[in-house]
């Protein structure tokens, strides 16, 4: 949750008063200058949506039922507000949906390309702050909004198949037409009315099947239903305590996230990008370069002092020091077995 992270323009209050607020002028031209504004930012994806019941809300619920968030308990803790797309920051009415490229031709390796980097969440978070006084200043009015990025109770990817940004893979992914899936969601929910854009209703998977079935834990139930309780991101990030003997020798190298279900999706492989000069999701040092062994030997001799220097400011803190030097375990344990005569 966003918490107090939460926007105001230049006057919270007339904001959001009911009757006497004016009415922003949206002038021709507008989704262009938001494009612009949107890639000046850093951002490689925009579209513009109402909120409102999201269309996947019934799959997430049933999804739940199932007990497929496995140990997520916070997910069902959010279903009521995830209902609307209105609930959870009373007054907004729109959202302004980003899609940020991290890179996916970088060579595969044990931790997953999205965690290589900076956290995706503090960085896009503050990219989406700054459309607030350019919004201000094109529509004339005080604008109140919240950014969110895989932290509060929305459907992003709900959002941005309703802002036009791509479709449903059958690996759970949104895929974009032009760019594949290796590319991180977030959204700004806003309180004034903006032209929306169309959204996205073509499914282009068509008969393939290739994330359902190359997924080493076979974790998928059917297209685009995933049981958490066998998916390799969920057993290495979220997961507390030690992986089922059953998993372990399945989980390989990968000590960090998982990326073989996007890694073998047609989309990427014709589509993918190179992650532009500076990008603040590269390889840091501590990462960059090394092997599944080696990481996991240098993560297990870490103390604390050394794992906070190394993951300042990494989404890989999410698995804490444990996590991490249980998955280094694992790691090693499967080498050994690899290795065995």
């Amino acid at each position: 949750m966003d918490g107090p992270a939460a926007l105001t323009g230049t006057n919270r209050a007339a904001a959001r008063a009911a009757g006497d607020r004016p009415a922003p002028v949206v002038r021709d031209g507008f989704r262009t200058r938001l494009e612009g504004q949107a890639y000046g930012l850093g951002f490689d994806l925009v579209g513009v949506t109402d909120l409102g019941v999201p269309s996947g809300y019934a799959h997430f619920t049933s999804w739940l039922e199932a007990g497929h968030h496995a140990g997520m308990d916070y997910l069902a803790r959010g279903a009521e507000l995830r209902a609307d797309a209105r609930r959870p920051h009373p007054g907004a009415t729109h959202a302004i949906v980003v899609g940020m490229d991290y890179g996916g031709r970088e060579p595969s390796g044990p931790v997953a390309r999205y965690a290589r980097g900076d956290d995706y969440h503090e960085v896009m978070r503050e990219r989406l702050r700054g459309f607030v006084p350019w919004l201000e200043a094109e529509l004339g009015v005080p604008v109140d909004a919240r950014p969110y990025v895989d932290s509060g109770p929305l459907l992003e990817r709900d959002l941005a198949q309703r802002a036009g940004l791509g479709w449903f893979g059958k690996n759970t992914m949104l895929i974009n037409p032009r760019r594949g899936s290796f590319f991180f969601l977030g959204a700004l929910v806003v309180n004034v009315a903006l032209p929306v854009d169309a959204p996205f209703t073509a499914d282009h998977c068509g008969t393939c099947t290739r994330c359902l079935d190359a997924c080493p834990t076979q974790a998928f139930t059917g297209p685009r239903v995933l049981d958490a309780n066998r998916c390799i991101s969920y057993l290495t990030i979220e997961h507390r305590g030690e992986i089922a003997e059953e998993l372990r020798a399945l989980v390989g190298e990968w000590l960090y996230g998982c990326d073989v279900c996007q890694e073998v999706c047609p989309w990427n492989v014709k589509f993918a990008r190179v992650a532009p000069e500076g990008s603040p999701y590269a390889a840091r040092g501590f990462l960059s370069g090394k092997d599944a062994r080696t990481l996991a030997t240098d993560i297990l001799a870490m103390d604390e002092d050394a794992y906070r220097a190394a993951f300042r400011g990494s989404a890989m803190k999410r698995a804490k020091l444990a996590g991490l030097q249980r998955n280094a375990r694992v790691v090693l344990e499967h080498r050994v077995r690899r290795d065995a005569p």
